[in-house]
């Protein structure tokens, strides 16, 4: 692991609650976003985690299921997952969509988006031609994408909505590779045919890290953010001022941060979740 930071070590003892990536931290998948496979320590740092009495919370930028879904698919493979112990973009976007005070929300997703959204009272329209929304939602869009609705989407956009993403990744990981994000493509196109911001729910949005803070009942301060992707975990950590973990069984490598200023570099720089079990056992 090489040398480690004896200020990010001493702060470790601090942390009063853990927010972990999924994807590519704890698990892989294919690229359906299905079929995950434990990666390296991931089932031995939840045991510790467990066993410490720290509260976690696996915040995913997934949106192929619900929360409670995602939180069953990791309970299946023997993770100690409560059934509440999973966030998506979905349970930000909540947040941020009623703080603006949006009602009525065209979605470019499944139900694993609109379930949870009409669940708190939004008004959920599909993506349709002539349909009008106060905000555009988009997340994993894959087989059910055409032109019609992206039609749909600028459309609203030209008609006074704002437009939302669930991620602007680039890539996730999973066992066949990476893998394109779906919400990134879609903004893409969207964005270019209307000149429209694209404002992001999910991580590394602050709002992210201040609803995983809110569910696990700390300050953002007092968290610890793990994850693989140098785009995601490490600079949400950052703006909140967490403890930043990056793990290189992902998106990122050991070489991920080399070029980057000190002050954006993660705290801590694993190869695995396995090595910070062992941090946590032995700190």
């Amino acid at each position: 692991m090489g040398e480690l930071d004896p200020a990010a070590l001493r702060r470790l003892c601090d942390v009063r609650g853990v927010v972990l990536d999924m994807d590519g931290t704890l698990v892989l998948g294919d690229r359906n976003n299905t079929g995950l496979n434990p990666l390296p320590g991931a089932a031995d740092l939840l045991a510790t985690l467990v066993d410490r009495g720290l509260p976690f919370r696996v915040f995913t930028n997934g949106t192929t299921r619900t929360p409670e879904q995602y939180a069953a698919a990791l309970q299946k493979i023997g993770f100690p997952v409560p059934d509440d112990g999973v966030l998506t973009p979905i349970s930000s976007a909540v947040d941020v969509l009623r703080g603006r005070g949006h009602r009525r929300v065209m979605v470019l997703g499944g139900t694993a988006m609109t379930e949870p959204l009409e669940a708190a009272g939004f008004e959920v329209v599909p993506p349709l031609r002539g349909t009008t929304a106060d905000a555009v939602l988009v997340g994993w869009f894959r087989q059910e994408l055409t032109f019609e609705a992206l039609e749909a989407a600028c459309d609203a956009v030209f008609g006074g909505a704002e437009f939302y993403s669930a991620s602007q990744s680039l890539f996730f990981a999973t066992a066949e590779g990476r893998s394109l994000g779906t919400s990134r493509a879609i903004s893409a196109v969207v964005r270019d045919v209307t000149g429209c911001q694209v404002d992001v729910v999910g991580k590394p949005s602050l709002q992210a890290l201040k609803t995983a803070a809110h569910a696990l009942g700390v300050a953002p301060a007092e968290l610890m953010v793990v994850g693989d992707d140098p785009e995601l975990e490490v600079p949400m950590a950052h703006r909140g001022g967490a403890l930043a973990v990056a793990v290189h069984t992902g998106i990122g490598h050991a070489e991920s941060f080399t070029d980057q200023p000190v002050d954006v570099r993660p705290h801590l720089d694993l190869p695995d979740v396995g090595a910070l079990a062992e941090l946590l056992r032995t700190g």
